[in-house]
């Protein structure tokens, strides 16, 4: 009888959630955002699947100031996962399978997402599926994830809780879709989360202020893990009284819950 193929892992990768907006008076240190013994895996690594290979060799950079890389970061395979659009957190219909085939091989091979958990709000959850189709063994490891620093961070209810991502661009559609998400939240007493395109952000907030009743609880953390990140959760109505700036280039988690 043959002896059963013995394969490698799907490694799930955290990254730092900074990328894009470090700059030199904002030092971020890698073991502040992901374990070491995160971090030493992801330097034994050779194979990886990413969001986007240039991020990724950012954060093999990142990880060699810490943990020499067991090779030469020009000798690691970088494969990028299939594209899909932003504007849906759907699964990409495009099989990724041979994405995977080192580890068939018997190969490790990582997964990491343009920032945070991989396989949450991103496409590599596709890849994900395809391991276990295959019968890869497919191993999270911890690591930061903005959804859920900014619902602990809320004060809102992290008893129960959904995902929405990112809301329609389109004004009108936008408007409804706040409307929707806040009547699921009252009828289920269920905090919301939701992202924006950082460019978008004050856009968002803006409509949230305009079409959020006022006793809504509205939470916006921005920057998570950064030095100046912060977190501010408020009544709706307590929110119009003031101005918010949120820069444009830094990542923010908006959530909210219907009294």
């Amino acid at each position: 009888m043959s002896k059963p193929p013995s394969y490698g892992r799907l490694l799930l990768v955290p990254t730092p959630i900074d990328f894009g907006v470090r700059s030199e008076n904002l030092p971020v240190d890698l073991q502040d955002s992901l374990p070491l013994g995160v971090i030493r895996q992801a330097a034994a690594l050779s194979y990886w699947v990413a969001e986007n290979a240039k991020t990724a060799r950012a954060f093999l950079k990142r990880v060699d100031a810490v943990t020499p890389l067991a090779q030469p970061l020009q000798a690691i395979s970088i494969i990028e996962l299939p594209r899909r659009p932003k504007s849906t957190m759907v699964p990409s219909p495009i099989n990724p399978s041979h994405l995977l085939t080192p580890a068939l091989q018997g190969h490790d091979v990582g997964l990491v997402s343009e920032a945070g958990m991989p396989a949450v709000a991103d496409p590599g959850a596709t890849l994900v599926q395809a391991a276990h189709q295959l019968g890869v063994t497919v191993r999270p490891l911890p690591g930061v994830s903005a959804l859920l620093l900014a619902l602990a961070a809320s004060g809102l209810n992290g008893q129960n809780f959904a995902f929405v991502g990112y809301l329609p661009v389109d004004a009108a559609e936008k408007i409804a879709s706040i409307r929707e998400v806040e009547t699921v939240s009252r009828r289920l007493g269920q905090t919301q989360l939701i992202i924006e395109t950082p460019y978008r952000n004050a856009t968002l907030l803006a409509a949230l202020l305009a079409h959020l009743r006022p006793t809504t609880r509205l939470s916006v953390s921005c920057g998570l893990t950064l030095p100046n990140g912060w977190t501010h959760s408020d009544a709706v109505a307590a929110w119009r009284s003031r101005v918010t700036a949120l820069p444009t280039d830094t990542p923010a988690v908006f959530a909210l819950l219907a009294a």
